[in-house]
């Protein structure tokens, strides 16, 4: 599908609504417990969020003043600061990650040149466009790690389609995990990863292999690595 800068603008206020859901379901004294991911707690999932917010509100400085302004100073930084913030008091954490999806939301809404280019943590150059697709990425997923109630299937129908896609053109570029056909229900293609071995067809609802695609649900298919 073609997603557009409204689309990713929709699904990024979506998604934040979708993890302040998970966290206010979540009992104070509980971020500690396990996340989706393996080895990180919901606190690591949480510092996570808004150490990206941040980071992607340097991009998005960098797009509006002209002054290059790095997601991150380095990897190995923000990995220090996730684990630093994992251990915060709960309800500094929480209004952490509250401060800093608002401080997004704001530099999002003072963007008038959206083709200014910024680069992201991977070294890609890209339009300013593309942060709410990346930070759309980012809430929609972990708000399901959060284990605090939201689901796959409470994510939209157009944001699943365009997840899934996405997750199987970067397997396919790594190339070293399974071939893979994606069907939905009615046996439409909905992504196809390019890998190794005889391609695999797997039928499912786009939440189902969007959930899979993205390591979350391995009893779909063949073993995958989790994504983001």
């Amino acid at each position: 599908m073609t997603r557009t800068l409204g689309d990713g603008l929709r699904w990024v206020e979506l998604g934040t609504g979708l993890c302040e859901r998970a966290l206010a379901s979540i009992p104070v004294g509980r971020l500690g417990e396990p996340s989706e991911l393996a080895g990180w707690s919901r606190a690591h999932v949480v510092a996570h969020l808004d150490g990206n917010a941040r980071a992607l509100t340097n991009l998005v400085r960098w797009a509006t003043t002209g002054i290059e302004t790095p997601m991150y100073s380095s990897m190995e930084q923000r990995n220090a600061d996730i684990a630093a913030g994992a251990v915060l008091a709960e309800d500094i954490l929480r209004g952490r990650f509250e401060e800093s999806a608002s401080l997004l939301a704001d530099g999002l809404g003072s963007i008038t040149d959206w083709s200014a280019e910024v680069r992201t943590a991977q070294g890609r150059t890209v339009p300013v466009s593309e942060v709410p697709w990346m930070r759309s990425r980012e809430v929609m997923v972990h708000a399901v790690d959060l284990l605090g109630g939201v689901e796959f299937t409470d994510l939209p129908d157009d944001l699943l389609l365009a997840l899934a896609q996405d997750i199987a053109a970067k397997r396919s570029v790594d190339g070293t995990g399974p071939s893979l056909l994606l069907l939905n229900r009615d046996g439409v293609q909905v992504a196809q990863v390019q890998g190794v071995g005889e391609t695999v067809t797997l039928s499912a609802s786009a939440a189902e292999l969007t959930a899979y695609l993205s390591g979350r649900d391995p009893s779909l298919g063949p073993a995958l690595p989790a994504w983001l």
